[in-house]
C-alpha cells in the first residue's frame, strides 16, 4: 500500500501510522524509590524493544508509576487518566498502564473509575509489565496483575538511568515498622535485604559507566542487615556500616549518600563510618516527624525527640560541617498547640539545613485515619505556615554563614529555574546544598566538576558568581553530552524469592 494510503486509512480509523518500534512514557509520582522504579520500568520496556518518545510527542504506551502517601495522590492520577480518554478513544491501539503503589491499593477500584486502562500491576511485579501489555493488546481486554509478595529484587531487572552521574542503588525493600500515619509497609510489604555482594556490584557497574555519586535506598535504610533474602547469610545488625565502608574502596565512586534512616536504628558505628570514609559526602537525610513524644508515640514512632537530638549531635561531634535535613508532619491526630511548639522548639535545637514539611494527610487504611481529634485543616494550615517560616529563617541562616567558603560542585541539571535568565549552571555541593553557579565562559557539562566560592545566600540555595577555581572533565559529563546513561539490572547474581513463575518476555517483580 502507497504511504499515502496507509495516512489515508489511518484518519479514516482514527489510529495513527505507528513506526517499527513502540514509543513508551513513564509518568512517576512520588518518592525516590518510585523514580527507581521509573528507571527499571523503561528499562523492561526497552528490553522488550519499546522506545522512549520524544520530548513533547504522544506514546504509543503511557505508564503512571503512582504514590499513594498523600492525599491528593487519588485526585491527580484520575486526573491525569481522564486527559488522555480522548486519545484512547481516537486510537485504540494506544495503551494505558497504572502501577506502583497506588494500583496495589486500589485494585479493581482503578478499571472501575477508569475502565479505558489497559493494565493495572502492583508494586512487586513492574516486571511483569511488557507482558501484560502484550496481552491486553492481543486480547482486547484489561489485564490486572497485582500479587502479594516479592517474587525477585527489583535489582534484578533492567534499568535505564535517566543520570549519567548519580544513581540509586536499592539495598532493601519493604518496612518492618507499623507507623499509624503510613501505609507503605501494606503495599511494599516486609523488609528484605540484598546481600552485600550484590549491593556492592552494581555500585561497580554503575561507577564502571562513569558514575560519580550513588544514593544507597532503603525504607529504612539503616536497618540493612535485619533480614537477608539470602538464608544463609546471617542477621547482621552492622551491615550497613560496614556496606559504606565497603563503598569506600570503590576506585572511581567520589560521592556516597543514603537514604532514609529511621532514628531507632541509627547507631555510632554507622556514625563512625560516615566520618572515616572519605567520600561518604557530609549530610544526612532523617525524619523527625514531630518533636512532640506524646505524637510519636501516637505516630508508633520509636524514639523521642532527646534521643533524635542526640543523634544529631554526635553527628555533628564527628562530622562537624553535615547539612541535617529532615521530614516533619504538621496537624497529626491530636496534636495540640503543646505538641506543635514542642515540633517548634526541636526545629530551633536541630538547626536543619533543610526540612520536607508536611500538612498530615488522611489515608484509608491507616490506624491513623482512625483517631479521633482530626486537627481541623485551617488550624493545620496555620502551623503549617509558622513552621515553614520558623525552617526558612535557619535555612537562611546556615546558608548566609557559608558566603566566602569554597565548595566543590558536581555539575547538574534541571535543578534552577532562574539558569537561563542569568547564565548560571547549578550543582550539589558535597552536603548536598543546591548551588547556583557561574560557568564563568568555560565548557562546563552536566557531570563534570566544579570548585567555587560562595557569593550569595537564599533559604533554598546558595549563589557562587566567582570565579571558577577548578574545573575537572569527566567520563560523566562526556557521557551526558553524547546523551548516554548507565544501564544495570542484568547479569548481578540477584536472588530469586518463592517458585519460579511462567516465563514472560522479562522476568523478575518489584516491591
Amino acid at each position: 500500500m502507497a504511504d499515502s494510503a496507509v495516512r489515508q486509512t489511518a484518519a479514516l480509523t482514527g489510529t495513527r501510522e505507528r513506526s517499527s518500534a513502540r514509543t513508551y512514557q513513564v509518568r512517576t509520582y512520588g518518592c525516590q524509590m518510585n523514580v527507581h522504579d521509573s528507571e527499571r520500568l523503561a528499562g523492561l520496556l526497552e528490553a522488550a524493544g519499546y522506545r522512549k518518545a520524544a520530548d513533547g510527542s504522544d506514546a504509543d504506551i503511557v505508564v503512571f508509576n503512582t504514590c499513594a502517601v498523600r492525599e491528593n495522590a487519588d485526585n491527580k492520577l484520575y486526573g491525569n487518566l481522564s486527559h488522555l480518554a480522548p486519545r484512547k478513544n481516537a486510537d485504540p491501539d494506544m495503551q494505558i498502564a497504572v502501577g506502583g503503589c497506588l494500583a496495589q491499593k486500589d485494585r479493581d477500584a482503578v478499571l472501575k473509575r477508569a475502565p479505558w486502562v489497559d493494565v493495572v500491576f502492583g508494586t512487586h511485579n513492574i516486571g511483569s509489565l511488557p507482558a501484560l501489555l502484550d496481552r491486553a493488546r492481543h486480547n482486547r481486554v484489561a489485564q490486572v496483575e497485582i500479587v502479594e509478595a516479592l517474587e525477585e529484587f527489583p535489582s534484578a531487572l533492567p534499568a535505564v538511568r535517566e543520570s549519567a552521574y548519580a544513581a540509586w542503588v536499592s539495598v532493601s525493600v519493604g518496612c518492618n515498622n507499623t507507623c499509624t500515619f503510613c501505609i507503605v509497609p501494606a503495599l511494599r510489604g516486609k523488609e528484605v535485604d540484598r546481600r552485600p555482594g550484590d549491593v556492592l556490584a552494581e555500585v561497580t557497574s554503575l561507577v564502571d559507566q562513569g558514575v560519580l555519586e550513588i544514593t544507597l535506598l532503603g525504607q529504612n535504610v539503616n536497618a540493612y542487615g535485619v533480614s537477608f533474602a539470602d538464608p544463609d547469610q546471617p542477621r547482621d545488625r552492622g551491615a550497613f556500616a560496614k556496606l559504606l565502608r565497603a563503598c569506600g574502596r570503590i576506585d572511581g565512586l567520589e560521592r556516597v549518600r543514603f537514604t532514609s534512616p529511621h532514628p531507632a536504628e541509627f547507631t555510632d558505628d554507622v556514625i563512625e563510618a560516615m566520618a572515616e570514609t572519605p567520600n561518604v559526602c557530609p549530610t544526612l537525610h532523617m525524619p523527625l516527624q514531630s518533636g512532640s513524644d506524646r505524637i510519636l508515640k501516637a505516630m508508633r514512632r520509636s524514639y523521642r525527640a532527646e534521643r533524635y537530638l542526640g543523634i544529631i549531635d554526635r553527628v555533628r561531634a564527628a562530622i562537624p560541617h553535615a547539612a541535617i535535613t529532615t521530614d516533619l508532619i504538621v496537624g497529626f491526630p491530636g496534636e495540640t498547640e503543646e505538641d506543635f511548639q514542642a515540633t517548634l522548639d526541636v526545629v530551633e535545637r536541630a538547626r536543619f539545613a533543610s526540612a520536607f514539611t508536611f500538612q498530615y494527610s488522611k489515608r484509608p487504611g491507616t490506624p491513623a485515619a482512625e483517631l479521633d481529634e482530626q486537627v481541623p485543616k485551617h488550624v493545620v494550615a496555620e502551623r503549617y505556615q509558622r513552621l515553614i517560616d520558623l525552617q526558612e529563617r535557619i535555612s537562611l541562616e546556615e546558608n548566609t554563614a557559608l558566603i566566602g567558603s569554597t565548595v566543590e560542585l558536581l555539575v547538574a541539571t534541571g535543578e534552577g529555574r532562574k539558569d537561563a535568565a542569568t547564565a548560571r549552571m547549578s550543582g550539589r555541593a558535597r552536603d548536598g546544598r543546591l548551588v547556583h553557579f557561574h560557568p564563568d565562559g568555560l565548557p562546563i557539562r552536566p557531570g563534570d566538576v566544579v570548585t567555587t566560592t560562595i557569593t550569595g545566600a537564599a533559604p533554598h540555595h546558595l549563589i557562587a558568581d566567582s570565579a571558577i577555581a577548578a574545573h575537572r572533565r569527566t567520563r560523566a559529563g562526556d557521557a551526558h553530552a553524547a546523551g548516554v546513561g548507565p544501564r544495570t539490572g542484568v547479569g548481578l547474581g540477584m536472588p530469586g524469592i518463592g517458585a519460579p513463575t511462567e516465563p514472560q518476555m522479562s522476568t523478575g517483580c518489584s516491591r
